[in-house]
C-alpha cells in the first residue's frame, strides 16, 4: 500500500518486544515504533537500542515502519543515531509548532542518508498538538519536501487548551489540520475525539467516521482493537461503493452521448464527483488484491 493511502497506524512502544513480535498480525496498514510518550525517561537509552532492532524486524516482515522520535532536537538526534534508515519509511516528529522544527529534522535526515548510503528518501510526518501548532499549520505544511503527513494530537491539544478531549472541543482545530493537509497534498491523520477510548467502540467508530468526513485520511491507533474500526471507518461503505459504480457507469454512458453532466439518484454528477467515485473503486480494488496476497511474515513467538 502506498504511504499516502495509509488508514491505520498502530503505535508500538519501542520497549514492548512482545507487541513488536506480533505487529504483523494486527491488520494495521503501518506501525509506529514509539520513543516518545510511551517510554519512561529512565528507559530512553535502552529503548533506542530496542527501536533499532524493532525497525529491522518489522521492515523485514514487509510492514511500512515509522519511528516517532522525541521532540527535543538533542533527543531526536540520539534517537536516530543507531537506526538503519533503510528500514524506516518516515520519521514522526511530535509537538511541531514551527516550520523550523521540520526543516532541522529534514537536514539531519539528508546527512544521515548520505552517511548510510540510503537511496530512498525518508519522509517526515509532523504531529500538531498545541494551539500554536494549529494556527501555524499552513506554514508547517509547506516547510519541507520531505513532509508527507500532518497529524492532529487530540490529547495534548486538549490539555494545552484546558478542555476535555471531546468532539465539541476538538472539531475546529482538527479540521483546520485536515484542511491544510489536503490543501498541500499531504496525508492527514487524526480524530476530533480522544484516542484513548478503548471500551466504547460504538463511539470510537462514530469518531472515525466523523474524522473521515472532516477530511482526514487515516488515524493512529494505540491498541490493536482500534485497528479494524479505523480501517473500516476510512474505507468507503458498501453503499458508497455501489453508488460509485453507478456514477462511473452513468458518466461513461453520458460521455458516449456527448454529455458532460449526468444525473444519478436525482443528483447532478459532474467531473469532481466522478473522480471521487473512481478513487473509491480503485482503492477498493487495490485493497481487495492486497488482502488476497498470502501472509509471508515470520510467525510470531509467544
Amino acid at each position: 500500500m502506498p504511504m499516502s493511502d495509509l488508514r491505520s497506524l498502530l503505535f508500538l512502544p519501542a520497549t514492548a518486544q512482545a507487541f513488536i513480535e506480533r505487529a504483523h498480525e494486527r491488520g494495521a496498514d503501518a506501525v509506529i515504533v514509539d520513543l516518545e510518550d510511551s517510554v519512561l525517561p529512565e528507559q530512553k537509552e535502552a529503548a533506542r537500542r530496542q527501536a533499532a532492532e524493532a525497525v529491522r524486524l518489522l521492515s523485514g516482515r514487509g510492514l511500512p515502519v515509522l519511528l516517532r522520535v522525541n521532540a527535543d532536537p538533542a533527543a531526536w538526534r540520539a534517537d536516530l543515531k543507531e537506526v538503519d534508515l533503510r528500514c524506516v519509511q518516515a520519521i514522526m516528529l511530535p509537538k511541531v509548532e514551527a516550520p523550523a522544527q521540520v526543516i532541522e529534522l529534514a537536514d539531519a535526515l539528508a546527512a544521515l542518508e548520505r552517511q548510510q548510503d540510503v537511496q530512498a528518501t525518508v519522509r517526515i510526518a509532523a504531529l500538531i498538538e498545541s494551539p500554536l501548532g494549529v494556527v501555524r499549520a499552513t506554514e508547517i505544511a509547506q516547510s519541507s519536501r520531505r513532509l508527507y503527513a500532518l497529524g492532529f494530537g487530540a490529547e495534548d491539544y486538549a490539555a494545552a487548551m484546558s478542555v476535555t478531549p471531546e468532539p465539541a472541543n476538538l472539531r475546529t482545530a482538527a479540521q483546520y489540520v485536515a484542511i491544510n493537509a489536503r490543501a498541500f497534498g499531504l496525508a492527514g491523520w487524526g480524530l476530533a475525539d480522544s484516542i484513548a477510548n478503548l471500551t466504547d467502540m460504538a463511539r470510537f467508530e462514530a469518531s472515525v467516521r466523523e474524522a473521515r468526513n472532516l477530511g482526514f485520511s487515516g488515524s493512529v491507533a494505540i491498541h490493536p482493537r482500534q485497528v479494524p474500526v479505523i480501517n473500516r471507518g476510512f474505507a468507503p461503505t458498501p453503499e458508497e461503493l455501489e453508488w460509485a459504480a453507478r456514477v462511473v457507469a452513468a458518466a461513461q454512458a453520458g460521455r458516449q452521448e456527448g454529455k458532460g453532466v449526468v444525473v444519478v439518484d436525482g443528483r447532478m454528477i459532474d467531473q469532481p464527483l466522478v473522480e471521487r467515485a473512481k478513487g473509491w473503486l480503485e482503492r477498493s480494488r487495490d485493497e481487495g488484491a492486497s488482502s488476497a496476497q498470502p501472509d509471508t511474515g515470520a510467525p510470531a513467538r509467544g
